[in-house]
């Protein structure tokens, strides 16, 4: 029986309430409550300065683990929010339900978008504009509350001293492809995988923000078709096993020599990172992105081999196939170990750093919920569409 990887997480619930578009990539989740009350204008952020005027600097803006220039559209929508701050003479907050921007300027606000968005007759530029608008806000929304690096509450839950760096083998990269609802989400797990490897090793791409998806095609242009692999069940044609993948491979394929380093030899493998509902257009898009790439090809998928992982020991997974991104980082380097052409090269003990991370993580979630005296088990869903996959506890009341 093989494992179908499906990195996936419920969204987090800080939300500005947005009118939804039509299209599939914006199926309806449950989000959690957020109660976290701030002012954006004049609150410290995780480094303890002030960002002046409430505008996104690329310090902090890959500050939150991001590689690329700070989003045009993200910053457009920050300016805008502020614009609107001042006519209104009021400062940004944030919190109560859904953690949407509150007051008389959140009305306002809410009504501008709506009718931003609606001005907007294509259904690429909606999607765009979605999803800037959601990383926006979570970023505003975040500052002086979360750590930057771990992204939980700086002040209460910060495990960024606990976790261990280790640094992955260079012919291999690992592709964060996460929804805007899962960005700055605390129960997030693909954050691991560039809290202990780095940024340049575990690269975050935050779906339909065009600047992090130039990025990653532009390297897997650089690698070539046959380096690129993502860890979804592709429905469509036959996902392949680690072993069926790689094994074939001669040895000296993946030798890492100074000829070698000239060139990009690197094993690409994107992980998808948000709800099991919106990743079926998050696979679509990438099968499009590469269709205009390479021809009508589809991208090439792999299935692990079924495991448990630190998070079943908080919360049993709904069925075997599904399981957390860092869980199916952690599955993948432990399968490719066991190949011959492998076995050198330490990726157990790149899996184990990865695995200790998880525990932390889950530790400090539990910790958290136990404080705030509310339970640790997860509430069980009549049907396994709706269970998420990257979260560690019950999404409804994680914060």
């Amino acid at each position: 029986m093989m494992l179908s990887v499906l990195p996936l997480k419920r969204a987090f619930r800080f939300k500005c309430s947005v009118q939804k578009p039509n299209p599939p990539f914006f199926n309806k989740t449950h989000l959690p409550l957020f109660t976290h009350h701030f002012c954006a204008s004049h609150v410290a952020m995780c480094d303890g300065t002030e960002e002046k005027q409430g505008h996104i600097s690329l310090q902090e803006w890959q500050g939150w683990g991001t590689t690329s220039p700070v989003p045009s559209m993200v910053t457009q929508i920050v300016e805008d929010l502020k614009d609107l701050e001042k006519n209104f003479d009021a400062q940004m907050s944030f919190g109560g339900h859904g953690g949407k921007l509150k007051g008389n300027l959140g009305i306002h606000e809410d009504k501008k978008h709506r009718a931003t968005y609606q001005c907007l007759g294509d259904s690429e530029e909606k999607f765009k504009f979605y999803s800037a608008r959601q990383i926006a806000c979570r970023v505003l929304g975040s500052r002086g509350y979360l750590c930057q690096k771990c992204w939980l509450p700086r002040e209460e839950d910060c495990m960024c001293s606990k976790v261990t760096s280790c640094m992955l083998w260079p012919g291999i990269r690992f592709w964060l492809y996460m929804h805007p609802k899962d960005f700055l989400r605390q129960n997030n797990t693909g954050k691991l995988l560039w809290q202990v490897f780095g940024v340049e090793a575990a690269t975050l791409c935050l779906y339909g923000i065009p600047e992090h998806e130039e990025i990653m095609w532009n390297s897997f242009k650089l690698a070539g078709k046959d380096k690129i692999w993502c860890l979804y069940p592709n429905k469509g044609s036959v996902s392949k096993s680690v072993e069926s993948a790689f094994s074939q491979e001669p040895l000296a394929n993946y030798e890492v020599t100074t000829e070698k380093l000239k060139e990009d030899t690197t094993l690409h493998f994107i992980l998808l990172d948000g709800t099991w509902s919106n990743s079926a257009a998050m696979f679509s898009r990438l099968q499009d992105q590469a269709k205009s790439v390479w021809g009508d090809e589809d991208l090439a998928c792999i299935s692990l081999n079924p495991g448990a992982s630190a998070m079943h020991k908080l919360r049993p997974q709904p069925s075997w196939d599904r399981t957390c991104t860092a869980a199916a980082a952690v599955g993948l380097l432990s399968e490719l170990q066991l190949l011959p052409q492998f076995t050198s090269i330490d990726l157990d003990k790149q899996a184990e750093a990865i695995e200790h991370a998880l525990t932390i993580l889950l530790e400090a979630l539990t910790t958290r919920r136990l404080r705030m005296g509310r339970s640790i088990t997860r509430k069980m869903r009549p049907t396994n569409s709706t269970f998420s996959q990257g979260n560690v506890l019950n999404t409804e009341n994680v914060h």
